[in-house]
């Protein structure tokens, strides 16, 4: 197949069974994918309808990357959306405040996944994705944190012994049960990037 997508002069992209063709139209995209579906005929390869079809190439997902256009002359790397969705509804998991984990495990399972995750996606050229990640990473383990100390007056106390203020201690000792809504109310003072990266959870930047 790569023989005859260079033979008829096509720009391609292809991993195992996944391949993206770059043409110039929407018109010339349906000719190739016509052309193309006759050679997977004569190999016998049956062609994947869900996943087959003739679009532009801004917002397609390919190895969980896609292209967006930056600039009127630039285009750039970036990770899918639905990549970002999976790594969230994996982080949600690993962070959940029902499951019984503490620091400690989530930190294990976040070195297990974390790292690789960062790894595979480091072509993508937009890195305040990874900032927003990291920053929404430690607002749920903030929630976290407070939700295991579990009631007010072992939250003020431990907030003091990081040095919080009696006012700020107070206002987030305060709002026992609610721990999501008070995770970002300046506990970001005391629960610092600091904090987590002691704890051993690593970051995306």
């Amino acid at each position: 197949m790569d023989q005859d997508l260079q033979r008829r002069g096509h720009r391609f992209a292809r991993y195992a069974d996944d391949c993206n063709v770059y043409v110039r139209s929407q018109k010339a995209g349906e000719r190739v994918l016509l052309s193309l579906r006759k050679l997977y005929d004569k190999r016998h390869l049956k062609v994947n309808e869900k996943k087959t079809e003739v679009g532009p190439v801004f917002g397609r997902k390919f190895l969980g990357y896609c292209l967006r256009r930056w600039s009127k002359d630039t285009v750039k790397i970036a990770v899918a959306p639905k990549a970002l969705d999976t790594f969230k509804q994996r982080i949600r998991l690993i962070t959940s405040r029902v499951g019984g984990n503490g620091m400690t495990q989530i930190a294990e399972q976040m070195q297990a996944y974390l790292p690789g995750w960062k790894s595979y996606f480091r072509l993508a050229q937009t890195p305040h994705i990874f900032k927003h990640l990291d920053s929404w990473t430690r607002h749920r383990l903030r929630a976290i944190q407070l939700k295991h100390w579990r009631v007010g007056t072992t939250v003020y106390s431990r907030l003091r012994a990081l040095g919080a203020t009696h006012e700020l201690a107070a206002q987030i000792a305060g709002g026992a049960g609610h721990w999501w809504g008070h995770s970002e109310a300046g506990l970001n003072r005391v629960l610092t990037v600091k904090y987590f990266d002691d704890l051993g959870i690593p970051r995306l930047t």
